[in-house]
């Protein structure tokens, strides 16, 4: 196969995006201390363990593993580090220490991964094979942007690990922010687009995930929005009020919850002699009323009915964060620019969070602030397939498997996720009582 001249320089820059996303989990890796890779810091997940080897195994799967001509690579660990957990039913798991390989088998086993695989890639035939199977270019991205998925995830697990577990790299400045009042802003009616349309999954097109799939337009009547996440400040009020002892304001569901288990804060917090500490990654921290609040779906909600509003749905967010007054929208909350330090915090330059007002320049065009970066938000949308959704065939169950009434739609990112996931069109997902991710929310009133 001969490719043209564009087809290779979207190869040589998908090969050294898939690089560039390798040496970020590798340099993430090195937070954990030696002598706790089989640590299990988040009890429904696999240990820590799993992770090293699975980011190698999903690439050989994905990109060479079903290659008739190829096979498996290692058939025990191309299978073993295959499929993570979702934390979904309330079973957890029971595996022990003893049950994981070595830490330097695994080792091996990724370099020697690497190896093979960057020899494939830079082979025109394989890249022609891969062309012919799902678009050579898509099942890179896929690739790349499922590492970044877990340069993310893995952030939030690592962040429960004890503090002595982990090596701190040097200390990140404080970001520091003019205090501002509270404020709804009022958003008017208008239709947004949801989704991309089919054509992006064409070679050379925009990337999508299968659930990104199609575009459709929705109108979306008048709402009011905060102009900011609520903040742990905020919180803090709610729950001296009594929100975690006030059986109205959680459903069944959540409040069978947070009696069995015990909750009665955000998992981030802490408390010490009478006194609230946020867990920061590295340190824990006087609690700062100005950073956005990290609380499970089910928290949201009960704060948010306890303020007399509700989670906005995910085409309202959409509208507050993309529409203009004009009727047009933008690609990003401040206009079509790609994203820039100034426009957020995220893209890994930071552990923690901000202040909700660190960022004026990523503001809407209706004033909404903070909507990229600092804190996924959680909307009361369930995750549901858009109209004409088609499942990747290459990954079947990446979305189709948690179109269950169990997960709600998230949107904007965090502090830990990548630029190229905060395009508009990007959906992200977790069950109601999953506490651990980087997910704060804005209340809406109709």
């Amino acid at each position: 196969m001969i490719s043209t001249q564009s087809e290779t320089s979207t190869r040589q820059n998908l090969l050294a995006r898939l690089a560039g996303s390798r040496d970020l989990t590798d340099r993430l890796f090195k937070v954990v201390r030696p002598d706790s890779f089989y640590e299990r810091p988040i009890p429904e997940r696999h240990r820590i363990i799993f992770y090293v080897g699975h980011l190698e195994a999903f690439d050989w799967n994905l990109l060479a593993g079903h290659d008739n001509a190829l096979g498996p690579f290692h058939p025990e660990f191309d299978k073993l580090f295959a499929f993570g957990i979702d934390p979904v039913g309330g079973g957890l798991p029971d595996d022990r220490p003893a049950d994981w390989p070595l830490l330097d088998e695994i080792h091996r086993y990724n370099h020697q991964v690497r190896q093979r695989l960057d020899a494939l890639l830079g082979d025109e035939s394989f890249a022609g094979s891969l062309a012919y199977r799902a678009g050579e270019s898509t099942l890179l991205q896929v690739a790349i942007e499922h590492r970044l998925m877990h340069a993310e995830t893995l952030a939030y697990m690592f962040h429960q690990l004890p503090l002595e577990r982990k090596i701190a790299p040097r200390a990140e400045p404080p970001l520091v922010a003019a205090p501002a009042p509270s404020r709804r802003v009022e958003i008017p009616a208008g239709m947004v687009t949801l989704g991309l349309p089919r054509s992006s999954t064409n070679e050379g097109g925009e990337f999508g995930w299968d659930n990104e799939f199609e575009s459709h337009t929705v109108n979306v009547p008048a709402f009011g929005i905060d102009a900011c996440k609520v903040t742990n400040g905020e919180f803090l009020q709610f729950l001296r009020a009594g929100g975690y002892e006030s059986r109205e304001l959680w459903t069944d569901a959540a409040w069978n919850w947070i009696q069995a288990e015990g909750i009665r804060h955000p998992k981030f917090w802490v408390k010490r002699d009478g006194s609230w500490f946020c867990r920061a990654m590295f340190a824990e921290v006087p609690l700062p009323a100005d950073w956005p609040v990290y609380v499970s779906h089910a928290e949201a909600a009960a704060y948010a009915r306890w303020k007399g509003s509700a989670l906005p749905t995910e085409a309202q967010w959409h509208r507050a964060a993309f529409g203009t007054p004009q009727g047009w929208e933008r690609d990003y909350p401040w206009g079509d620019q790609p994203p820039a330090a100034s426009h957020g915090n995220f893209d890994f330059h930071r552990w923690d969070a901000a202040p909700v007002h660190a960022h004026p320049g990523g503001a809407s065009a209706f004033g909404v602030a903070d909507l990229a970066g600092n804190g996924w938000e959680w909307t009361s949308t369930l995750f549901e397939p858009f109209p004409g959704f088609q499942a990747f065939p290459f990954y079947p169950g990446y979305s189709a498997n948690f179109f269950d009434g169990k997960h709600y739609v998230m949107k904007g990112g965090s502090a830990r996720t990548a630029a190229c996931m905060l395009r508009r069109t990007f959906r992200n997902w977790f069950q109601p009582h999953y506490q651990y991710v980087y997910a704060g929310f804005r209340c809406v009133s109709t």
